[in-house]
This record gives structure tokens, C-alpha cells and sequence, in this order.
């Protein structure tokens, strides 16, 4: 097939705006396959236009959350029988200058995310519909706008601090942007609009679409105790409980007590699931739990300095005995060819927390420096570079 030939077949499939019936792997393999062929006919300069200008449409799209426009649209284009909606009403039904809404309208057609059909008519699309308040899409716009923020003052702090790898947790790219000392998780808890927004972000399942660590990770050989009074597995920083939750369900007949640890605030605020004992426990104290068959932490380190996070393993080191184990749940990053996602998480951490995602190797030598050894590591086979990898670890004797 020659180029216009294929040029063609392309435009015949789209024409219709409808791929017909595909699955949901089908679906995937196309979008990766078409971004491929993007990066084949992309130009340099058509490459750096796309990239630069990325910030201007999502900040469109935040401002069409933030007026609830989208819920104004789905609202009108139910009670329309034609779908269409009008600016002037739309503008009316979010209290804003109809001008403005025009322009913010307007951007979101060039987007694909509305339709324009005259001057003062839209109509909705699946991605419209995608934004409403009920979904979890509008705290992501949200929270990664807000990041914004933060992470465009990047020149200006490599260049004070002369293009040195961020390491002191209270020196942050973020620190700089906000002019204080105030650590990232104590300034969102001033911001309720953002803290929402971040809380949404953080429990949508969209986050979760992988396995959990106790599907792949051999439970009932690791974990077996004979005692039921001891502590069978101590979730350092849990949250709310629900790893815990689902790790009891999966395993309703295993011995041993589940503890839940997390700040004293964020345990008398839960509702800690029956079967679970909650605890108020700051993990850079001395780990009042001794002795427990395994303590877990998921998604903690990678919000840490080295410093931070060779202080939270040695207090975990302190507390084990000689059967006890440390589970570690994090992203593991490549060492080569890094994909984008990770990328970005990982400069994220570092604007936030001078903190990093790190590879294998550094995983371990973090280990090896607060006392501990990598016994293995878990991963289910043929998996996402989005799957954790679960590290267990004990003591170097």
C-alpha cells in the first residue's frame, strides 16, 4: 500500500467517527499504534508547538470545571430534544459573562471536547460528558493544574541552587514556588479545594487498575504464624484500611492480628474496618510494634529524600525480629527507556517532596544502608510498567 493509499484508508475509517466494535485491548494496541505513526510525521517544530501548548488546553479545561460548565451542558442537552445547547443560557445557568463563556466554549470545540454548530451553539461529546462533577476526571484537571504552579518555577530553582539534584526535603522546587517552609501535604490541608481534589486523585480506581500485592506475592507461604495473638502484618501508613481490608477478605481464615498505622489525626478521623486495630503512629518514631511477622508500606518512600527514607527503614529495622520481614510496594523505575508516565511521576516527587521514583538498584542500596537486605522482589508476569513491584527485605545479620 503507498502512502495515499494509506492516507485513504485512514480517513475512510474515520470518517465516520466510529471504530465500530473493538475491545478494550483492541483499543489500547490502536491508540498506541496511531501514536507511533504521529511521531513518524511529526516535525521538530510541529513536536515543541504540541508541547508548548498543551498547558493552555488543560488550563481551558479547568476553567470549564471550575464554572461547572460541564454540568450545565448535560443538564440543557437532556432537556433539548435537538442536544443543543445555547451560550446565552449555558452563561446564565453558570453565572458567568456570556463573552467569556464564548471564548472558553470555543477552545473546548477546537479541542474535540464540545461541538460547534453556529456562532451561539454546542453540543456535548462523550469527553464533555467525561468532565461532569460525578466523575473523578475533574480532581485530576484539578490537582495537576494546581501542580502547575509549582513545577513551572523549576528554572529558577536549579538555577539558585546551581543545577543540583534536590535532596532536603524542606528545599523543594515547591518550597520555592510558595515562598515557605511548609511541607506539601501540611500547605494542601490549607487548600480545601485542592485537598479534595487530591483526596478524589488519589482513591480513584483508576489509580488501582492493577493487582494487588497479595494476588502475586506469596502469602501463605511467607506469612504463616502460629500464635494468634501475634501481629501477622503491620500497613505503616495505610490510610484508611482498605489494602488491609481487602488483604482480610482475601485471606479470612490467615492467623494474627492486622494493625492499621497512620498519623493520629487520620486514624481517630477513619472508619477502621472491623477486624483491623487502628493505631496513631508517626513513622520516623520508634515503631512501637515489635517483633510483627511483616510490616508493609505502599507508595510511602517514593514521597521521601534518601535521608527521610533510610530513617523510616531503620526504624522498621529496629523493630523486627529475626522472622520478621519488610514489604515494600512501589513503582520500580526502568533503567533504561523510562516511559513517560513514570517520567513524570517521578519529577513530580522531586518538585514536591525532593523526593524521587527510584529503580531496583537504588531501592536496595537504601536498604543496605539502613541495616537491611533484599530477600526478593514480585511482579506479575506480563504486567504494565505501571504494576508496583513488592520488595521483601529483613534484616542483615
Amino acid at each position: 500500500m503507498d502512502i495515499s493509499q494509506f492516507i485513504a484508508s485512514i480517513n475512510s475509517l474515520t470518517a465516520s467517527g466510529d471504530l465500530g466494535t473493538v475491545n478494550e485491548q483492541q483499543r489500547n494496541q490502536l491508540s498506541q499504534a496511531c501514536d507511533k505513526l504521529k511521531k513518524l510525521c511529526e516535525t521538530p517544530l510541529e513536536k515543541t508547538l504540541k508541547l508548548l501548548f498543551t498547558g493552555h488546553q488543560a488550563m481551558a479545561l479547568r476553567l470549564g470545571i471550575d464554572l461547572k460548565l460541564f454540568d450545565a451542558i448535560a443538564i440543557r442537552s437532556t432537556e433539548n430534544k435537538d442536544g443543543l445547547v445555547n451560550l446565552k443560557q449555558i452563561s446564565e445557568d453558570v453565572k458567568a459573562d456570556p463573552k467569556l463563556v464564548g471564548r472558553i466554549m470555543k477552545f473546548l470545540a477546537a479541542m474535540d471536547i464540545l461541538k460547534h454548530h453556529t456562532p451561539d451553539t454546542f453540543s456535548s461529546t462523550p469527553f464533555a460528558a467525561a468532565y461532569v462533577s460525578t466523575s473523578p476526571l475533574p480532581a485530576a484537571v484539578i490537582h495537576f493544574t494546581h501542580f502547575f504552579t509549582f513545577i513551572s518555577r523549576l528554572p529558577e530553582y536549579f538555577e539558585r541552587k546551581g543545577w543540583v539534584n534536590p535532596g532536603e526535603i524542606d528545599e523543594t522546587p515547591f518550597n520555592l514556588a510558595i515562598s515557605s517552609k511548609s511541607r506539601y501535604f501540611d500547605y494542601l490541608s490549607s487548600k480545601p479545594y485542592y485537598q479534595e481534589a487530591f483526596n478524589t486523585v488519589m482513591a480513584s480506581s483508576y489509580r488501582r487498575v492493577e493487582k494487588s500485592w497479595f494476588e502475586f506475592f506469596p502469602v501463605e507461604e511467607k506469612l504463616r504464624i502460629q500464635d494468634l495473638s501475634q501481629v501477622l502484618l503491620v500497613d505503616v501508613g495505610g490510610g484508611q484500611g482498605k489494602d488491609l481490608q481487602a488483604f482480610r477478605e482475601r485471606f479470612p481464615t490467615l492467623p494474627g492480628r492486622l494493625i492499621l498505622q497512620d498519623l493520629p489525626h487520620v486514624i481517630e478521623a477513619g472508619d477502621i474496618p472491623a477486624g483491623i486495630e487502628g493505631q496513631g503512629h508517626t513513622f520516623f518514631d520508634e515503631q512501637p510494634i515489635k517483633n510483627a511477622k511483616a510490616y508493609y508500606l505502599r507508595n510511602v518512600l517514593h514521597d521521601w529524600p534518601d535521608k527521610q527514607v533510610v530513617e523510616i527503614l531503620t526504624r522498621l529495622r529496629d523493630a523486627m525480629g529475626p522472622e520478621s520481614l519488610l514489604l515494600i510496594e512501589e513503582k520500580a523505575m526502568q533503567e533504561v527507556n523510562v516511559p513517560l508516565m513514570a517520567a513524570i511521576g517521578d519529577m513530580s516527587m522531586m518538585v514536591s517532596f525532593a523526593a524521587a521514583e527510584r529503580t531496583m538498584n537504588e531501592y536496595e542500596a537504601l536498604l543496605n544502608q539502613a541495616g537491611l537486605r533484599l530477600v526478593g522482589f514480585w511482579k506479575p508476569e506480563d504486567s504494565s510498567p505501571m504494576q508496583p513491584t513488592v520488595f521483601e527485605a529483613s534484616i542483615r545479620w
